[in-house]
C-alpha cells in the first residue's frame, strides 16, 4: 500500500512559506564561542553573495570577536531613555526597514529595555521572521524555559532570562557550539570570557567542572531530541516509512488485560533508560464492543501514561497487529512494549497470540513482550470477536433446519449432484446478520447434518467413499472461510453505520450551535445536546466579576457541591482537567474540562460521573473532548458577534451624538447671535436709539427666544417620545384655533411665503393635547417655510375624513426626491431641498412620534405633478375620552 504524507507535517510547511528561517547557535554555557561561531558562519555566506546586516552582536570586548564583524553592515543601536541614562538597544524597526537577506541578532533571550517595542528580544525575532527575514541568533541551554528548573538545581542559580519552548521550537536549525569544561575552564581563567575579578566568582558559582559537564548534557540531549524531532515531521511529510533507529522511540500496547498498568509503567522505565519519546497506544476493534470493566481497565492505563509523559493514540482497525505496525512505522517506533498472558498449552498451538504477530512481522522494531501472571489466554481472549447473542445460534439451527427439507424435498423431484451448495446459503445468513461465531456453529452444523441426510451411507455420520470425506472436509473449510468473512464483513459495517451516527450527531451538534447567536442559549443548547448524547448531567460555567458561575445545566437543577466548585475553578485558573477520573480533586463527583479557543479561556463544562454510570471510558472522553472544542468555538462565535454588535451600536451611538452636537451649535448659533447683537446694540447705544429701534431690536430678541425655545422643545420632546413617557394631557381641542395660531407664529418669525387656509365648515373637536398638536403642525408649517423658498404657496387646509380629522400642510416649492420621501421622519434626516438647511432634523420626527401617540398618522406626498412641492397630511382619530 503507497504511504501518504501525513496532514499535520503537509500544513506546518504550508504554515512556513514566507516565514524566515531561524538558525540558533546553541551552546550549554557562555563563553563556548557561540558568538564567535555566528560570526564565521555569517561571513562565509557573506562571501557566497549573501545580503548579511549585524542588528545586534555583543563582543564583550573580545578583540577576536571585534575583527569578524569587520566589513559586515552594523545596524545603528537605538537609544532608549532608561533610569536617568541613554541605553543602546536593537533597533527593531530600522531592520524592518533595511530587510537583509539574514540579520544577526545576538542572544535570543535578552530582556529589552522597558519602553521597547517588544519587552523581550525572542519576540523582535519572531516579528523578523513574520517579515520573511532570515535570522541567525545565539542561546544557551540554560534560557530554555522547560529547563529553567533543571538548571537551578544543577547550579543552584536561578536563570531570569528565559525563551519559551515555542519559541525555541520554531527554529529551523539548531548548531551546537560545544566547548570541553576542561578548555572552559581554561578561557575562563585566562580572561576571555570574563574580567579576572569576575570570572573567579564564576568558577566559585556557575562554573564548576560538575555543573559543566550536566549543562553539557542538557545541551547535548535539547539537540539530539530536536534532531529526532525534525527526523520524524521529515519522514512524515515526504511519506517515507521507518524505522530510522537515528534515535529511541517507544510505543506501549495497551490492552484490557490486567497487566496493562505494569506494562505502562515498564514503556516509562524504557524510555527514561533509553532517553526517547514514548506513546501508548490501544486499537479497538470494529463491531466489538468491550465490557465497562475493560474499557475501565484501559481509560486508567492512558491516563497513567499522560500522567507520566506518555503521547497518547486510540485508534480502530480490524487487524489489530497490522494497524500498530503501520503506527509504528509512521511514528519511527524503535522499540515496541507489550503484554502477553501465558497462553494454554493446546491453545498455544492453534492460536497466534499479538506479541507472535508484531514479532513475525515488526521487521527492525524491537518487541518487549512482559508475561502476566493472569489466567491463561486472558490477554488473547480481547482478539477474538464477540460470541454473538443466542438468536444467531437459533437461525443458525433454524436456517440448517430449513435447508435439510429443502434438500430431501428437491432430491425426490430432481437429482442434484451438489447439493452441498444449499449449506452454503444457511451459513451466510447468520454471517450477514449475527457475526461471526453464529456463523461457525452453522458451518459445524450444516457439515454434520450434510453428512448425515445425503451423503452414503444415508442416516449415519460414516463415509463410504473417501473422496466424499474429502468433499465434506472442503466443504467445512469452505463454510468456515465464508462464515468469517461474512461476519468480518457485518462487524464492519456495524461500525461504520455507529461511526456514521455519532458523525451525524456531532454535524446536527454544530449545526444547531452555529444558528444561534446569544451566549446564553448557546450555552444552554449545547448542555441539553451534551447531556442527551452522554447521558450525564453537565453544566456549563463562565467566568464573571464575581468569579465562575453556572449559566446553563440539563437537567436544568444546580447540584454543584463545594468541591466540585472548588474543581471548576481549579480547571479554569490552570487550563487542565480537574475533577472526577484526574489527579487533582478525583473526590469530586464531577469531571471539569476547560473551554478554551485561541489562548482565551472561555470558562469550564462538567460532566456529572455518578457512580451508577461509572467513569468515562476512553471513547466517551474523546466524544466530551470534541464537543467541549465546538461548544467552545460556538461560545466565542457568539461573543465576537456581540461585541461586533456592541461596537457598531456604539460607533452608531458616537455617530448620532457627535451630528446632533454640530447640529446643536450650528443651529443655537444663529438665534443666539441675533440675541446677542441686538442685547449689546440697546446696552451700547440705546439712548441714542429712537423708541421705533428698541421696540423693533426687543421683538427681534423675542422672536429668536420663541426659535431657541421651540428648538429645545423639540429635544425634550424626543427624549420623552424615546423614553416612552410623553405624558398627554388631553382636552377637546379646536383644531381651526391650532392651525390659526401656527400660521400667525411663522408669519410673526419673519415667514414671506403667501398662507391660504382652508378649513372644513363644521369641522368637529378633536380629543388631543394641545400644547402638543400645536408643536406637531408648527414643526410641519416651519418646515413649509425653512425649505419651500421665500415666494413659495403654502396651503393649510383641514377637513373630515371619516371617523378621523386630516390635515394638510403643501407647498409649491422644489419637492424632495420620491425615493427619501418614506425616510423624511426618521431622527436627523434633512430633505435636502432648496431653501436652506436649518434645524436638526427632530422636527418631523417629533410631529410622527406625537401623532402616533395620539393614535394618528402622518405621511409625506409630492404635491405637484413631476415630484414639486410637498404634501404633508396628517390624520387625528375623533375619538373622546374612554
Amino acid at each position: 500500500m503507497q504511504q501518504r504524507a501525513h496532514p499535520e507535517a503537509l500544513l506546518s510547511q504550508a504554515a512556513e512559506e514566507g516565514r524566515g528561517r531561524l538558525r540558533v547557535f546553541m551552546g550549554a554555557a557562555p563563553g563556548v564561542g557561540k558568538t564567535y561561531a555566528m560570526l564565521q558562519a555569517a561571513r562565509a555566506a557573506r562571501a557566497e553573495g549573501a545580503d548579511v546586516v549585524v542588528g545586534v552582536v555583543e563582543t564583550h570586548g573580545r578583540p577576536e570577536t571585534q575583527q569578524l564583524l569587520d566589513g559586515i553592515e552594523v545596524l545603528p543601536r537605538r537609544p532608549i531613555f532608561h533610569r536617568g541614562r541613554l541605553v543602546p538597544e536593537f533597533d527593531l524597526e530600522a531592520a524592518l526597514a533595511r530587510r537583509p537577506g539574514l540579520l544577526l541578532v545576538d542572544e535570543y533571550a535578552h530582556s529589552n529595555v522597558p519602553g521597547s517595542r517588544h519587552p523581550k528580544r525572542w519576540q523582535d525575532v519572531e516579528e523578523l521572521l513574520d517579515a520573511g527575514i532570515d535570522v541567525w541568533t545565539t542561546l544557551n541551554v540554560q534560557h530554555v524555559e522547560s529547563l529553567n528548573d533543571v538548571v537551578q538545581r544543577i547550579t543552584s542559580v536561578r536563570v531570569r532570562e528565559t525563551v519559551p519552548d515555542a519559541a525555541f521550537q520554531h527554529a529551523h536549525e539548531i548548531v551546537l557550539v560545544d566547548l570541553p569544561p576542561a578548555e572552559l575552564l581554561k578561557r575562563l581563567a585566562d580572561g576571555k570570557v570574563y574580567v579576572q575579578d569576575t570570572a573567579t566568582r564564576a568558577v566559585q558559582s556557575f562554573f564548576k567542572p560538575s555543573n559543566l559537564l550536566a549543562l553539557r548534557e542538557l545541551a547535548l540531549r535539547r539537540v539530539a531530541a530536536r534532531v529526532d524531532s525534525d527526523l520524524v515531521e521529515r519522514m512524515q511529510g515526504g511519506a517515507i516509512e521507518g524505522p530510522w533507529a537515528a534515535g529511541e522511540r517507544i510505543m506501549v500496547c495497551v490492552g484490557p488485560d490486567g497487566s496493562a498498568l505494569r506494562v505502562v509503567r515498564e514503556a516509562k522505565r524504557l524510555a527514561d533508560l533509553l532517553g526517547g519519546p514514548w506513546f501508548a497506544v490501544t486499537v479497538e476493534r470494529p463491531g466489538r464492543s468491550l465490557d465497562a470493566k475493560s474499557r475501565a481497565r484501559i481509560a486508567e492505563a492512558l491516563r497513567l501514561a499522560e500522567s507520566l509523559g506518555g503521547e497518547i493514540r486510540q485508534m480502530v482497525a480490524a487487524d489489530l497487529a497490522g494497524e500498530l505496525l503501520r503506527f509504528a512505522r509512521f511514528q519511527n517506533i524503535t522499540q515496541i512494549v507489550i503484554g502477553q498472558a501465558r497462553p494454554g498449552r493446546i491453545r498455544s498451538l492453534f492460536q497466534r497470540t499479538l506479541a507472535d504477530a508484531l514479532v513475525r512481522s515488526g521487521s527492525g522494531i524491537a518487541v518487549h513482550v512482559l508475561t502476566s501472571t493472569s489466567a491463561p489466554g486472558e490477554s488473547a481472549r480481547w482478539m477474538l470477536p464477540p460470541p454473538g447473542t443466542w438468536r444467531g445460534y437459533l437461525v443458525g439451527a433454524l436456517g440448517v433446519a430449513a435447508v435439510v427439507l429443502v434438500g430431501l424435498w428437491v432430491e425426490q423431484l430432481v437429482p442434484l449432484p451438489n447439493i452441498s451448495m444449499l449449506f452454503l446459503m444457511a451459513v451466510l445468513v447468520p454471517a450477514i446478520r449475527f457475526g461471526v461465531w453464529p456463523a461457525v456453529f452453522a458451518s459445524f452444523l450444516s457439515f454434520f447434518a450434510y453428512n448425515f441426510f445425503f451423503i452414503s451411507p444415508v442416516r449415519t455420520f460414516s463415509v463410504a467413499r473417501p473422496h466424499e470425506l474429502l468433499a465434506l472436509g472442503i466443504f467445512l473449510l469452505i463454510a468456515v472461510l465464508t462464515s468469517a468473512l461474512a461476519g468480518r464483513a457485518r462487524e464492519q459495517a456495524d461500525a461504520a453505520i455507529l461511526r456514521m451516527r455519532a458523525t451525524r450527531r456531532l454535524f446536527e451538534f454544530t449545526r444547531k450551535l452555529s444558528a444561534l447567536a446569544e451566549e446564553r442559549a448557546v450555552a444552554e443548547a449545547a448542555a441539553a445536546e451534551i447531556s442527551t448524547m452522554l447521558d450525564r448531567a453537565v453544566v456549563i460555567l463562565r467566568a464573571g466579576p464575581d468569579g465562575l458561575a453556572p449559566v446553563a445545566a440539563a437537567p436544568a437543577e444546580d447540584r454543584l457541591d463545594t468541591a466540585s466548585l472548588t474543581a471548576a475553578r481549579w480547571a479554569f485558573d490552570h487550563d487542565e482537567p480537574a475533577g472526577a477520573d484526574t489527579g487533582t480533586l478525583p473526590n469530586a463527583p464531577w469531571l471539569f474540562l476547560p473551554l478554551r479557543q485561541h489562548q482565551r479561556r472561555l470558562g469550564v463544562i462538567g460532566i456529572e460521573v455518578e457512580p451508577r454510570h461509572g467513569p468515562l471510558d476512553s471513547e466517551l472522553r474523546g466524544l466530551l473532548d470534541t464537543l467541549a472544542g465546538q461548544t467552545a468555538i460556538a461560545l466565542e462565535r457568539a461573543g465576537l458577534a456581540r461585541e461586533t454588535t456592541d461596537a457598531r451600536m456604539a460607533a452608531e451611538t458616537e455617530r448620532v451624538r457627535n451630528l446632533l452636537l454640530a447640529s446643536i451649535s450650528h443651529d443655537f448659533r444663529t438665534p443666539l447671535s441675533s440675541v446677542l447683537g441686538a442685547a449689546s446694540s440697546l446696552l451700547d447705544y440705546g439712548q441714542a436709539m429712537s423708541e421705533a429701534e428698541r421696540q423693533d431690536l426687543l421683538a427681534q430678541v423675542r422672536e429668536e427666544a420663541e426659535h431657541l425655545d421651540g428648538m429645545v422643545r423639540n429635544l425634550l420632546s424626543m427624549t420623552r417620545l424615546e423614553a416612552g413617557s410623553l405624558d398627554l394631557r388631553r382636552d377637546w381641542v379646536d383644531l381651526e384655533e391650532v392651525l390659526n395660531r401656527a400660521v400667525a407664529v411663522a408669519r410673526r418669525r419673519g415667514a414671506t411665503q403667501r398662507f391660504r387656509l382652508e378649513i372644513e365648515a363644521g369641522l368637529p373637536l378633536v380629543f388631543a393635547d394641545q400644547s402638543l398638536l400645536h408643536q406637531a403642525i408648527g414643526n410641519v408649517v416651519g418646515n413649509a417655510v425653512r425649505h419651500a423658498g421665500p415666494d413659495a404657496n403654502v396651503l393649510v387646509a383641514a377637513g373630515r375624513s371619516g371617523p378621523a380629522v386630516q390635515v394638510t400642510v403643501s407647498d409649491d416649492g422644489p419637492g424632495v426626491d420620491p425615493a427619501l420621501l418614506p425616510q423624511v421622519f426618521d431622527k436627523f434626516v434633512r430633505a435636502g431641498r432648496d431653501g436652506g438647511e436649518e434645524g436638526f432634523g427632530l422636527g418631523l420626527a417629533i410631529t410622527r412620534g406625537i401623532l402616533e401617540a395620539h393614535g394618528g398618522s402622518v405621511e409625506a406626498r409630492p404635491a405637484l405633478e413631476g415630484g414639486r412641492g410637498l404634501r404633508m397630511v396628517m390624520t387625528l382619530p375623533i375619538g373622546g375620552p374612554d
